[in-house]
């Protein structure tokens, strides 16, 4: 019995070929270029994932959240972390005092507020914690501006005890909502452009800068092609999703994961209803260029219009002739991430037959 056949659902299978191939397509690149690999665990979430990126010569992982780390920890496969994140209030100074006893953790710094605390809890346990500067090259989120008003806060965090400030980082998430690969590639290459220029600014001024990491999946092999980019940290190229194959470097072949659901209403002829609604696709818009939900693999010009908690409506072409009441379809998300964190566990999949599950350690851990 195939796996569409004996899994219930809605669930998540990832198929391990498809895993393995962009898995080390990804190491190889890094080690080609003379790029630290440190990928972004927040895809996946898995001791068995993570585990396998360091055997393919990751020199760490990166998290967002403390308690991403903290699963990982538990389970014996994070050695090295840097949480891409700023660490803010006494409670999680706290945990990241407990997590620096069991592996090496850097950190994330956008201002002297969130810089200073940390000097201060770090004198008073008598350790010393390595801190990046987080800079904004375009995605207007957290972090400082590149040039001088990083070259400002890096010349403060230098003269705070307890902090070893090791260089910078940014994301470039920015770039992967482009509308196509032309201003992808530009986006991506300004991006790689200011972190190596205010690199270059903070060591005229004295200050080493060892560390200058990049971390975009979408922009993975534009960003990293800057000269001076020394890390990289892309998430979700472990298995893509409908947001990455529109660029067309990959195809829809290179999704490792898919939610694997069931039609359990066909109401009008050109409509059909999933077992899979928004506790399972979630809601993350589409990219550009493309329509609905996600990805139907069996009926690529289908549309996910709209989703309930539990229901998927999709529109039906007149072509489509499946998609009958009991049928198994496949989905690729929009956003593999948010998807993953919404189930327990991966259900691995080789030669059309269950291997393997694995279950999602840092589901949930947002804090």
């Amino acid at each position: 019995m195939s796996y569409r056949e004996m899994l219930d659902t809605p669930c998540l299978v990832v198929f391990d070929d498809v895993l393995e191939q962009n898995l080390t397509e990804m190491a190889s690149y890094a080690r080609a270029h003379g790029l630290a690999l440190r990928p972004h665990i927040k895809t996946h979430k898995t001791a068995e994932i993570t585990r396998r990126q360091a055997e393919l010569g990751a020199v760490g992982h990166t998290c967002a959240k403390l308690g991403e780390a903290e699963a990982l920890a538990d389970a014996g496969v994070l050695h090295d972390v840097l949480i891409a994140y700023e660490i803010v209030g006494e409670a999680k100074i706290r945990r990241l005092l407990n997590l620096m006893e069991r592996v090496h953790v850097t950190v994330a710094v956008d201002s002297v507020a969130v810089a200073e605390p940390l000097s201060r809890a770090m004198q008073a346990a008598g350790t010393m914690l390595d801190v990046l500067l987080e800079i904004d090259t375009g995605l207007g989120r957290a972090g400082v501006l590149p040039g001088e008003p990083a070259l400002r806060l890096a010349r403060e965090v230098v003269q705070m005890p307890g902090l070893r400030l090791r260089g910078l980082m940014t994301h470039e998430g920015h770039a992967g909502r482009a509308a196509d690969t032309a201003e992808l590639e530009r986006l991506g290459r300004a991006a790689g452009e200011a972190m190596v220029a205010t690199a270059e600014l903070l060591r005229r001024s004295g200050i080493p800068v060892e560390v200058v990491s990049v971390g975009s999946t979408p922009a993975a092999f534009v960003t990293t092609a800057v000269p001076g980019i020394t890390e990289m940290r892309p998430g979700t190229y472990v298995f893509y999703d409908a947001a990455s194959f529109r660029f067309g470097r990959i195809g829809p072949e290179r999704c490792a994961l898919r939610i694997l659901t069931t039609v359990i209403s066909r109401p009008a002829p050109d409509r059909a209803i999933l077992d899979a609604g928004s506790k399972t696709l979630a809601m993350d818009p589409p990219p550009p260029g493309r329509h609905g939900h996600g990805y139907l693999v069996d009926c690529p010009d289908a549309v996910i219009t709209r989703l309930n908690e539990e229901h998927a409506f999709v529109q039906l072409p007149p072509h489509c002739q499946g998609l009958q009441v009991g049928d198994r379809v496949e989905v690729i998300p929009n956003h593999v991430c948010p998807v993953v964190n919404l189930q327990d566990e991966l259900f691995v999949v080789r030669d059309g037959d269950v291997v393997a599950t694995w279950r999602v350690l840092a589901r949930g851990k947002v804090r």
